[in-house]
């Protein structure tokens, strides 16, 4: 008899080791991860610095300033610093995205997934984040990255609007994107970013750094490939209100003569 309950505890321990009693929600796990990083009820803004590290080149440094209005979809991204490229800025409204030029003080439409300012960073990296929207999960596992305990998910786009169709993205325990690997339709491995460290402004969260590395372009040095990177510094977060008027062509064109 002892034996028989032995037998039993062990093959349902198998079986539970195998097949978890309670199903995992992976849209959920994508639901709060969204949420903690977006600001419906709020406005946002806050000052990157984006520097660029080229290998056999150097770096170059970009400095902007970025308003979120995520409950209408709209973002405005003011660029200061280098020099030459002081007053250029991004307009998005709805759907719609436009770069504007100083220097021929036009307005022209650009896509959310073509690169910032020559970085690794694309367009669609500063609006609010939508992965629940825009993507289904495939499968998950538990897994460890550094300190984190995380879900590690195989995420495949719902819509040819991303930039990127399928990703792997880890979750910690607290419900914050730790780590991104985002790929092609093929499945080649384009882009990694790393999330270690996050501000909390109130319930809400924005990363404090970000690296994001290029898996396919970089350069031989000392005789080694070295990948090209992007690290974003993120500072001054802040959630007040910003008037109306940021939101617009106007705005930008004027800040661009001041």
């Amino acid at each position: 008899m002892r034996r028989y309950m032995f037998l039993l505890i062990f093959t349902m321990a198998a079986v539970s080791a195998a097949f978890p009693l309670f199903a995992v929600d992976y849209q959920a796990l994508l639901k709060k991860a969204d949420s903690l990083v977006s600001f419906p009820e709020s406005d946002f803004s806050a000052r990157y610095t984006i520097v660029r590290d080229v290998p056999g080149e150097g770096r170059d440094t970009t400095e902007c300033v970025i308003f979120r209005r995520d409950a209408e979809e709209k973002y405005v991204i003011l660029i200061s610093e280098p020099e030459i490229n002081r007053g250029q800025g991004y307009l998005k409204q709805g759907d719609t995205l436009w770069f504007y030029d100083p220097d021929s003080r036009k307005f022209n439409s650009t896509s959310s997934k073509s690169r910032f300012q020559n970085s690794n960073a694309r367009n669609s990296d500063f609006t609010r984040s939508t992965l629940a929207e825009d993507y289904r999960a495939l499968r998950g596992e538990r897994t460890k990255l550094g300190r984190f305990d995380c879900w590690l998910l195989r995420l495949e786009a719902t819509n040819d609007q991303v930039t990127y169709p399928i990703m792997n993205i880890w979750i910690s325990d607290d419900g914050l994107v730790r780590k991104t690997e985002d790929y092609s339709l093929s499945g080649t491995l384009l882009r990694t970013t790393a999330i270690p460290s996050y501000q909390s402004l109130g319930t809400k969260h924005i990363p404090g750094y970000m690296l994001i590395v290029e898996n396919l372009e970089g350069a031989m040095v000392n005789g080694s490939f070295v990948n090209e990177k992007t690290q974003i510094t993120i500072t001054q977060p802040t959630l007040k209100e910003q008037p109306n008027s940021i939101y617009s062509k106007n705005f930008l064109e004027r800040m661009s003569r001041e």
